[in-house]
């Protein structure tokens, strides 16, 4: 059996130092609530004596919770701080106070202005204090990745000696490399007497882009608890994020010795929900929650994808309730990926016929980011259309603008196979182009309804027109055209209804 490395959350107290991202009490049980679906170990659930309001939170939480989690509430190494934070959790069924001190040179000299031994006499009796209230206590050494070996190691061993529970070591500033942080709480692991009863728990930050390295690195040399939160929110760059070590656990377990009881389908929802109520959007490539962290835009990828999913994905979408991978398709797709989400609109083609849809496909794609399930129904039924088509168009240009007279130059090519080309004007640059189609078909009608609307999302969406004309005869016709011009959609509607009334005629 593994070892089990314990989740502490910390999105409610650290996560909700990022600036703009506070939280008011409601919203942290709505967080939490979800906290106890994700099934972590430690809520820390805030800073009591920081605000009335974290007061209320941590008391409200620690109702809300009961046996399902350990509740913890920060404080400093200042005794009126630990009282109040077992006032905040009287509540609590499995209540823990969360105290600790600056152990680097930096902080003991120019934030404390304490001496070391003064730092350790404060250290312990913090401890002593908070084990009047609760029996678990956990110790944080801040600023710990930049502190002393030796004086680390005293300091650690004093407050297990005064009865803490577990050691947090903290990586506060994120200046750490993985294997000299590993090196670090391998010292303690060796160098601290009865260190094996208590657990040894690391909180690293992303300054360096490293937090989850860090914690991994504790982890394989001997930490049993990783501080983390959704989406790496925190102070600064952000805290190590919770779906990317609990992934990380799960993928390495035989190596790392090491497994956790995190129910990792709740990490995308999670995810949305912390960054709905922080207002903190998750980034596209973010690891594991990111839009992008399952999609693929390479045609190499997307083949590779579409034959093994794990050619080019270690997770498997729905184990962390993201649904299944995406093919985005691009200017990048292949023949495979097109293929794919035709046959899942429900369309089959012989290879030569998609071999004439990729090409349009691949103009399309040209003009915009991203080709959308609509933007390919469009495209397969407009090429339906045109194969069907009288005249085809083959060129269209506008001049028009203030003052100017809206002027079309239009080219179809007739049933025959000549190409004709004609010019005409408006009063608006639809008429100019219609007024033109006239010229060359000379079919009388009505035009009864004209509309244009977006095929998909986004500035570069497709625009489908849809004509209705009546006939001399009084019959009805409707025509579709799409593109990313409307006024070439609204040509191509037009050819469409007439070529529709010209075959009906025949």
């Amino acid at each position: 059996m593994t070892r089990k490395i314990d989740i502490f959350d910390t999105t409610l107290r650290d996560g909700e130092q990022s600036p703009g991202a506070s939280m008011n009490t409601e919203e942290k049980l709505v967080i939490a609530r979800e906290m106890l679906r994700l099934n972590v170990d430690v809520i820390e659930a805030g800073f009591p004596i920081s605000s009335p309001g974290d007061f209320e939170s941590v008391r409200k939480i620690s109702e809300l919770v009961g046996y399902d989690a350990v509740v913890c509430a920060l404080t400093r190494a200042i005794e009126k701080d630990i009282v109040v934070a077992a006032d905040a959790l009287q509540f609590a069924k499995r209540p823990r106070i969360h105290t600790g001190i600056g152990v680097s040179e930096s902080h003991m000299r120019d934030k404390l202005r304490l001496t070391p031994d003064q730092t350790v006499e404060r250290a312990v009796e913090a401890v002593t204090c908070a084990k009047k209230y609760v029996d678990d206590v956990q110790f944080y050494a801040e600023d710990a990745g930049r502190s002393d070996y030796a004086f680390l190691a005293r300091i650690i061993q004093a407050v297990v000696d005064a009865g803490a529970t577990v050691v947090n070591i903290p990586d506060t500033t994120g200046y750490s490399l993985p294997e000299e942080f590993g090196r670090r709480i391998k010292h303690l692991v060796d160098n601290v007497n009865g260190i094996e009863g208590v657990t040894i728990a690391v909180h690293c930050h992303n300054d360096l882009g490293m937090a989850t390295a860090l914690a991994m690195a504790g982890v394989a040399n001997g930490a049993r608890q990783i501080e983390c939160t959704i989406n790496g929110l925190g102070e600064r760059a952000g805290n190590t994020a919770m779906e990317e070590v609990v992934m990380a656990i799960k993928m390495h377990e035989a190596e790392l010795d090491a497994h956790t009881d995190i129910n990792t389908r709740e990490f995308v929802k999670a995810s949305r929900l912390v960054s709905s109520i922080t207002g903190m959007n998750v980034q596209a490539n973010k690891a594991i929650v990111g839009a992008n962290a399952f999609a693929h835009s390479s045609g190499i990828h997307q083949d590779g994808v579409l034959k093994k999913r794990d050619t080019y994905e270690i997770i498997d979408p729905a184990d962390v309730g993201a649904g299944a991978s995406q093919i985005v398709l691009t200017a990048r797709s292949g023949h495979a990926a097109l293929k794919h989400r035709l046959e899942e609109l429900g369309y089959e083609f012989e290879p030569e016929k998609l071999d004439e849809l990729y090409e349009a496909f691949l103009n399309l794609a040209d003009k915009k980011k991203e080709v959308y399930d609509e933007d390919l129904e469009s495209l397969v039924n407009e090429r339906d259309r045109e194969a069907d088509a009288l005249y085809t168009l083959e060129g269209v240009q506008i001049s028009c603008g203030f003052p100017l007279t809206p002027t079309a130059t239009l080219t179809v090519r007739n049933p025959e196979g000549q190409s004709i080309t004609v010019c005409d004007w408006g009063t608006g640059p639809v008429d100019a182009v219609y007024k033109a189609v006239n010229q060359v078909i000379g079919t009388e009608n009505d035009l009864m309804e004209y509309s244009v609307q977006s095929v998909t999302r986004g500035i570069d969406a497709l625009g489908e027109v849809t004509v209705r004309v009546k006939a001399a005869s009084g019959e009805i016709y409707t025509g579709r055209g799409a593109d990313g011009d409307i006024i070439v959609s609204s040509t191509k509607a037009y050819l469409n209804a007439l070529n529709r009334l010209i075959s009906d005629r025949r």
